[in-house]
């Protein structure tokens, strides 16, 4: 049966008011549907925002969105740390001391590896500056982009790294 070209173009303008509502995630985002890089568990019951962000690592990683699961990595990584800092009441340590900002990554890692009131393991020791080299290209380097093997390659690493910082911050 021939299409009316009027008819199609009101059909088409009429599902592209519709699709979004019914094509796009809700505010909230969706569950990832696997937990190849952080067990669920292992995050449950912490907080939403780190809840949240250990989902956005799992799902960027299920949809191929390298870089983004790297930055992802590296912002849970950051929370964790800046968490761990604030059990133990020692957020001065990775304070600017005049405006009160939190320090960059590279700084929080340093201080992480070198503070004496908890001892890291070794792999977490070994695991850290490696996943802050992997977040910082994937969110800063212009001509860098992730691919699966990058990822795969931390995932032991950043398993263990937040595993331990989520001790630590006693957040488990």
């Amino acid at each position: 049966m021939p299409v009316n070209a009027r008819d199609a173009l009101a059909l088409a303008k009429k599902l592209k008011g519709s699709a979004p509502k019914s094509f796009v995630a809700p505010s909230e985002g969706i569950r990832a549907a696997s937990e190849f890089i952080l067990p669920h568990a292992m995050i449950f019951g912490t907080t939403g925002y780190i809840e949240r962000v250990a989902n956005q690592v799992n799902g960027c990683y299920e949809k191929g969105w390298y870089d983004g699961c790297a930055v992802m990595m590296r912002r849970l990584v950051e929370t964790l740390i800046i968490e761990c800092f604030e059990e133990h009441n020692i957020t001065h340590k990775i304070q600017n001391p005049t405006s009160g900002d939190y320090f960059y990554l590279g700084a929080l890692v340093d201080a992480t590896l070198n503070e004496k009131t908890w001892v890291l393991g070794r792999n977490a020791k070994k695991g850290l500056p490696r996943l802050k080299g992997i977040g910082d290209k994937s969110a800063h380097s212009r001509r860098f982009n992730a691919y699966r093997a990058d990822i795969d390659n931390l995932s032991d690493d950043f398993r263990t790294v937040c595993q331990e910082l989520l001790y630590i911050a006693k957040l488990k």
